[in-house]
């Protein structure tokens, strides 16, 4: 750009506000974050002429200063993870020790790992340009043509691959790629902030079977880690490899300035949604409308979704608009998510790349996807679940220096209306820490039977995978004749391998196909788990823009048939969720409150589902016989005695709750408190849920449960023990500060609410979380915050 710093972002934001009054302006805040200069340093001695050569050659004079140190310590041995912004030139810190090496080591090899396909692909690109003579680098995953695999296992010395390839086309079969193994000397997990949750715990269980495969081959790889800015990225880059790591973290690399705005979508007065409730106009049709104007004005832009559905239906409404007042730029719009065909990504990666598009609408696929440079502006259609992923994306915009637009366009939602009205809690809080926990017994269970499978386990392989924790898993494998122990070790029977039912996106499930009837065409796919909510016969799921309705879900054999079809109306599912206490692993104990964290059982069926209009309206209720699902996790939950929620024992200036509203209030505190834990803990309102109930048969009193949405658990119910009384305390104020009368999606209402957000009681949930809070700081003052564990177990014998 040629204006000064900030000029063109702020000419770009007005014009996404053009004839707004300025009462009514969308906008809460605006931030201008500052450039930064650049601090470089010489070429390390150690970096072989050639290699310094093509990098000269390739626009690169000098190193940052964090590359070169991060570069120096991997050349050491060092594990290290750099975690630095966006644009920051992470690439470089592994090219030059990974090249270096192959150009000194006719023998050494290089893995590299993302956490998609694009992003290797990208990579793949951009040392292939560089030609350097006997590097011989080449892709390794689903898209790979049978044909060019075994090129790749015997002649490749840099292998560009994800996970998932990894875990189902290299380890097991790793006798074929021996020659590969026995020189592997770095491997590189590019983009290592992905790797959380239940993801995260499998793909640290992944690397640590991969550094046991190299090891009997001879080989101590050394892994570099890049990551965004997150919060201990030594601690997690530890946990994820299962070895020392340091971290990098000073970003010595040039920034251009931001602009990063808030936007609160207006209400619609002339429309209500269910339950009466005022309703604003979508963060998705506004994004589309801001990606319309950004796009007229010539401003290359992503905007990102939080779903495919609504990837798609940002790009329709963006194209729509510009079909009225701009028809030459239509084909300059387009939608990019997971779920397409490989052909159909590379072929919209190449327009990107080319400048063929100028406008985006896009799910996380592109967070982490191709290096797109040269971005004019951001668009954020809701919170993305974390602010590592805020910033991850915000961080596309204005690279090379550049200054940039990002807008922030809040959903009807508790934590975005949080957001939008506490812009400290985005822009200035500190990223979070990443959770992953590699000791859930539903995450090693699978893995510990892979290992077996790959090669025979012993005891000295377990403290790979945490020696306690996988004895007692091994155990249980024994027992369940899944595994077979002898003297020597645990071994693998089954003629068939167990790699294929292990699926380390963490959804326990496989892939459902969706299908054409009448073509056969593989439109795309969905995941197991969320396949009964989101092609269950009669929904409407959209392709590349394009409506079909499901006619079938066959979940014995993976596929869902559609036909393609434009009805008026969308749908959205219904569930019925019931839930039981297994164990209490800690517990907080107040006056008439208990908090406590432990082990669930919750049992859930989508039952039907509602046809709606755009405006809102609901046409029917379509009921539905599926099976249902029971999922074993972990559960952070509260209870409230009826004295004190109903009684005389209210402390004084706190409401009480009548004994009819109680429902209600218990079910409006829920799901406004499931909006706010993604303040507090790495995840999104899509990794937990819910249940609430005036009296639950375990606790005899009013609970109030949430839990983590993984088998076993994902570390975000914790968190949210941890974090019980702030926490809570962010979920009063986001009910108490929304200006609704009765409450709406941005406090009490759920987008995911399998009750259709009946009952709710807006003012109930506030005297309930004063109750709790109340309770809770008391006990804080008297020192009444000990855990009790095994001897308050819940007995669920009965």
């Amino acid at each position: 750009m040629t204006d000064d710093a900030g000029t063109r972002a702020h000419r770009l934001l007005h014009r996404t506000t053009a004839g707004i009054p300025e009462d009514l302006s969308p906008v809460t805040h605006v931030a201008n974050l500052p450039a930064a200069e650049p601090r470089h340093t010489e070429w390390p001695e150690w970096v072989p002429d050639r290699v310094r050569d093509v990098l000269r050659n390739s626009g690169i004079d000098r190193p940052w200063a964090h590359q070169a140190e991060a570069a120096s310590l991997a050349w050491d041995r060092h594990n290290v993870v750099v975690a630095t912004g966006t644009a920051s030139g992470k690439s470089l810190t592994y090219q030059l020790p990974a090249l270096s090496t192959l150009v000194t080591d006719g023998k050494a090899t290089v893995l590299y790992l993302s956490p998609t396909k694009a992003l290797a692909t990208d990579q793949l690109r951009a040392v292939s340009d560089m030609d350097i003579e006997g590097v011989r680098p080449a892709t390794y995953d689903g898209d790979t043509p049978r044909g060019e695999r075994p090129w790749v296992r015997d002649h490749a010395r840099w292998v560009f691959t994800n996970p998932d390839m990894l875990h189902r086309g290299v380890l097991p079969a790793h006798p074929r790629w021996a020659r590969f193994f026995r020189g592997l000397t770095y491997v590189v997990v590019d983009e290592c902030h992905a790797y959380r949750g239940v993801f995260g715990s499998h793909v640290a269980l992944l690397l640590r079977r991969l550094r046991r495969i190299a090891r009997h081959y001879g080989a101590e790889p050394t892994f570099i880690l890049t990551s965004a800015t997150t919060a201990e990225p030594a601690e997690f880059a530890t946990r994820l490899i299962g070895q020392d790591c340091v971290a990098v973290t000073e970003d010595t690399s040039p920034r251009g300035a931001r602009t990063v705005a808030l936007w609160e979508p207006p209400l619609l007065p002339e429309l209500t949604g269910e339950n009466d409730a005022p309703v604003r106009r979508s963060a998705g049709a506004e994004a589309a409308r801001i990606l319309a104007e950004l796009v007229i004005e010539g401003a290359r832009t992503l905007a990102f979704v939080r779903s495919r559905r609504g990837a798609e239906l940002t790009a329709l409404g963006a194209r729509r608009i510009l079909a009225e007042v701009a028809p030459e730029l239509v084909d300059k719009v387009a939608a990019y998510r997971a779920g397409y065909l490989p052909e159909e990504r590379r072929e919209l990666e190449s327009a990107l790349l080319e400048g063929r598009l100028l406008g985006v609408a896009t799910t996380n696929a592109l967070e982490l996807g191709v290096d797109i440079s040269g971005l004019d502006a951001v668009v954020l259609a809701g919170y993305p679940g974390t602010l590592a992923s805020f910033w991850q994306q915000s961080g596309r915009a204005g690279r090379a220096g550049a200054d940039a637009l990002v807008v922030f366009v809040a959903r009807d939602d508790p934590l975005d209306t949080y957001l939008a009205h506490h812009p400290e809690a985005l822009l200035e809080r500190p990223v979070e820490s990443a959770v992953l926990d590699p000791t859930n017994p539903y995450v090693l269970a699978p893995h510990l039977a892979c290992a077996a499978a790959e090669s025979a386990l012993k005891s000295t392989d377990l403290d790979l995978f945490g020696a306690t924790e996988a004895r007692a898993v091994l155990d249980d494998l024994v027992a369940e004749k899944v595994l077979r122990r002898r003297p020597s070790g645990w071994y693998w029977t089954a003629r068939e391998q167990p790699h294929h039912e292990v699926d380390i996106r963490g959804s326990g499930a496989e892939q459902v196909a969706v299908v054409e009837a009448d073509t056969s065409r593989l439109l795309g796919t969905v995941d197991a788990v969320s396949a009964c909510s989101t092609v269950h016969p009669g929904a409407v799921y959209l392709h590349r823009g394009e409506p079909y309705v499901v006619d079938e879900l066959d979940l014995e054999h993976g596929v869902a048939f559609v036909h393609a079809e434009d009805p008026e109306w969308n749908t959205s599912a219904r569930d019925v969720v019931d839930i039981e206490i297994l164990d209490v692993v800690k517990r907080h104990v107040h006056d008439g409150v208990t908090v406590n964290l432990g082990h669930v059982a919750v049992t859930s069926r989508v039952v039907g589902y509602l046809r709606r209009l755009p405006s809102g309206e609901v046409l029917d209720h379509i009921p539905l016989d599926l099976p249902e699902q029971v999922l074993h996790t972990r559960a952070v939950w509260y209870t409230i005695s009826e004295e004190l929620l109903c009684g005389p024992r209210r402390r004084p200036g706190i409401t009480g709750v009548e004994p009819a509203r109680v429902p209600g209030a218990l079910h409006a505190a829920e799901h406004a408190a499931i909006g706010l834990l993604p303040l507090f803990a790495t995840c999104d309102r899509w990794d937990i849920g819910g249940v609430s109930t005036a009296v639950h048969a375990d606790t005899g009193e009013a609970t109030v449960f949430v839990h983590d949405g993984h088998p076993g658990g994902a570390g975000f119910a914790d968190r949210g023990f941890a974090a019980f009384v702030p926490w809570l305390t962010a979920t009063r104020e986001a009910v108490l500060s929304c200006e609704c009368p009765a409450g709406c999606p941005s406090c009490v209402q759920s987008p995911k609410c399998g009750n259709g957000n009946e009952p709710l009681d807006k003012a109930g949930a506030v005297a309930v979380l004063d109750i709790v809070l109340a309770a809770v700081g008391a006990a804080a003052g008297h020192g009444h915050f000990d855990d009790q564990a095994a001897d308050d177990q819940v007995d669920n014998s009965r």
